[in-house]
């Protein structure tokens, strides 16, 4: 063997690892075990060496089973191996903007690597959260953003969080901060973490001037660039090329949030929060000026509530009870029941079946043992549990529509709903909802879901309650720019945008902290761009490169120069995909004969890939698992066959 270099256990400097290097004359019929033994007698240093391990650079791989000969490995005397700790440490921007610095697994693979680290912050369902890092020119576009608020870095070595084998982090150390009003709220003295862990407080707003450095117009070329950063789960971090003390973002990756709990995920939807706010403020995804101010209004009451100078108080939040949770999830269908029984609903509506065609027509939805459809005049019959459905709502303007994706042959058609109130739309996206999960009007959920849209209708008007007005509401010295994208703010001035986000806050000023949180991920999730990851890829057959956007649920293919969308396919009508990994193409397969293939031009295949296996993958979850995630399965599906 040509050298073994050991990192010295003081320090991780070139110069320390440089005089820690030896020449060692082995067999290759020693295991890797006995190559470690002779290397730790060779320093004759007194160290715990239990967590090192042999990295191999020149085949980019970790050493890790030790019973394995040199000979099985192919390690030939031309090898240089580095001897060196397997955890690491981290820089990794959290959600919120905030930089944590803990010590991770540079040798697991990146999806356990994140399960400790969400097992340390506290935070379930991991599978849903991955890391991500910034491709060189997403640094470039990013060099604006330095301010103080973003580059400080919390160690947590010093918060005392990073007790794993415990299961349950540790109660960490209270920080005062004061806020300036510049950040959006009155000056006060308040602690900023509070609880079991310091990541279930909400951050305060930036100052306007920040958040403007912070703002990039993003066009759909730019989102692809970064959705390209993903790293690979099924690969560790060294392999990816990831050093000591770099930084990554960790973020919600797939974007299907199971069991959502406030009794169990206050880290978790705090987390969520922040990550939809920052979407918003810096318009990664596309929102109406209404909306905006509909999460400025949330913005503002959870900031109100986090920075009260009273001590925020849990028990007020909503406790859910398992045996009530297990009985509401209970739901009832027409199965087995009376067969003449039928739910109906009868609307005047106006139907689109293309942007040009427009037709006044009466449309019936009708309930029969346990199937829905929607039946329309003149426009035939729709099979109710195989479309996507759509919100298109102004509330301001009296616009409420709902744009319904029917699967065809090859792709999507679309048809558009224009009702003539709230409550008829409120009953018809209910029951268009319930369809697409393939439930039906007959489930107990449906009223509850039909209040819940009246009630997130409400919470997006504009005008106060009568009898109220802006002047009644409580005074606070507010900059509301704080709460809006840079962009947005630009319209308005200040006094007016003050004055129409305190109108709004009157629909949501009873909200719990983390009822509001939970509105404010609701409303993100309600937005038709909703977690959709853009790359940019050749079809197969295609003599120009096009865009494909990936959601939880289907696929789009998107002209470039328009960036309006051409086909979309849906996962449920998905038969198999697979990856041809000399050429780098992934191909799929749907119903009705239609194929697609397609090879990945801003970032590798196996991004992609991942995010559908990955989808499909969570689709398979439930309760009954009890937190306990089949792992095999996962890298079965997201791993390939490379």
């Amino acid at each position: 063997m040509n050298a073994v270099q050991s990192r010295s256990p003081q320090g991780s400097t070139a110069e320390g690892e440089e005089s820690m290097r030896f020449k060692l004359r082995i067999k290759g019929d020693l295991h890797v075990g006995g190559l470690m033994l002779k290397l730790v007698e060779k320093i004759s240093e007194c160290y715990d060496w239990s967590d090192h391990a042999l990295w191999w650079g020149q085949r980019n791989m970790w050493v890790l089973k030790t019973h394995w000969t040199l000979d099985k490995y192919g390690i030939q005397s031309d090898a240089d191996l580095c001897y060196t700790p397997q955890h690491k440490p981290l820089l990794l921007q959290l959600p919120n903007m905030k930089t944590v610095k803990m010590t991770v697994s540079y040798s697991n693979v990146v999806f356990k690597a994140v399960a400790e680290i969400c097992r340390v912050l506290n935070i379930r369902r991991p599978e849903e959260v991955s890391l991500l890092k910034h491709t060189e020119d997403c640094k470039k576009k990013k060099k604006k953003e330095k301010n103080a608020f973003l580059d400080e870095v919390l160690d947590m070595d010093d918060l005392n969080l990073n007790t794993v084998a415990s299961g349950s982090p540790a109660h960490s150390k209270t920080m005062v901060a004061t806020y300036d009003p510049e950040n959006g709220m009155p000056l006060t003295a308040t602690s900023l973490w509070f609880g079991d862990n310091p990541f279930t407080a909400s951050q305060p707003n930036l100052p306007p001037a920040d958040l403007a450095k912070m703002y990039q117009a993003l066009s759909l070329e730019d989102k692809t660039t970064i959705n390209a950063g993903w790293l690979d789960s099924s690969r560790s971090l060294m392999e990816q090329g990831i050093q000591e003390d770099d930084k990554l973002l960790l973020r919600f990756k797939y974007h299907v949030f199971f069991d959502l709990n406030p009794k169990y995920d206050a880290v978790r939807i705090t987390q969520l929060y922040e990550q939809a706010r920052w979407c918003i403020l810096l318009e990664e995804i596309d929102c109406t000026d209404e909306e905006m101010l509909m999460f400025a209004s949330l913005q503002y009451h959870i900031c109100k509530l986090t920075t009260s100078s009273e001590p925020l108080d849990f028990s007020n939040e909503p406790e859910i009870d398992e045996v009530e949770a297990a009985l509401s999830n209970l739901e009832v269908t027409l199965e087995g029941g009376n067969t003449d029984r039928l739910l109906v609903i009868v609307a005047h509506c106006v139907f689109q079946a293309e942007e040009t065609v427009t037709a006044t027509v009466q449309g019936v939805l009708v309930c029969v043992q346990g199937h829905q459809h929607l039946l329309l005049q003149e426009q035939g019959v729709f099979d109710g549990g195989t479309h996507r459905v759509v919100p298109d709502v102004n509330v301001t303007d009296k616009k409420f529509g709902i744009k319904l994706l029917l699967p065809v042959a090859d792709g999507m058609n679309e048809v558009y709903i224009r009702c003539d109130n709230e409550v008829q739309y409120s009953k018809w996206k209910a029951a268009c909802v319930l369809a697409s999960k393939g439930k039906t009007m007959a489930y107990s959920s449906y009223r509850s879901e039909v209040k819940k849209i009246q009630s997130f209708l409400q919470m997006k008007s504009l005008a106060p309650s009568p009898g109220q007005s802006a002047s009644n509401v409580e005074a606070m010295d507010m900059v509301a720019e704080c709460f809006v994208s840079p962009r947005y703010a630009k319209k308005h001035k200040s006094k007016q945008l003050t004055g129409r986000i305190q109108e709004a806050h009157q629909h949501v000023a009873r909200l719990s902290l983390m009822e509001a949180k939970m509105r404010f991920i609701q409303a993100w999730q309600s937005l038709p761009e909703f977690g959709i990851k853009y790359y940019i890829v050749r079809f197969r057959g295609s003599k120009k490169d096009e865009i494909l956007g990936i959601s939880y649920n289907r696929m789009i293919r998107i002209d470039m120069s328009s960036s309006l969308p051409v086909t979309t396919w849906r996962f449920a009508n998905m038969k198999q995909w697979n990856v041809n990994w000399e050429i780098r193409q992934v191909a799929i397969e749907f119903d009705q004969n239609v194929s697609i293939a397609f090879s990945c031009v801003s970032c590798d295949c196996k991004v992609v890939h991942e995010f559908i296996g990955g989808y499909i993958f969570l689709s398979t979850r439930s309760k009954d698992q009890n937190e306990t995630l089949d792992e095999e399965l996962f890298h079965k599906l997201t791993g390939g066959q490379e």
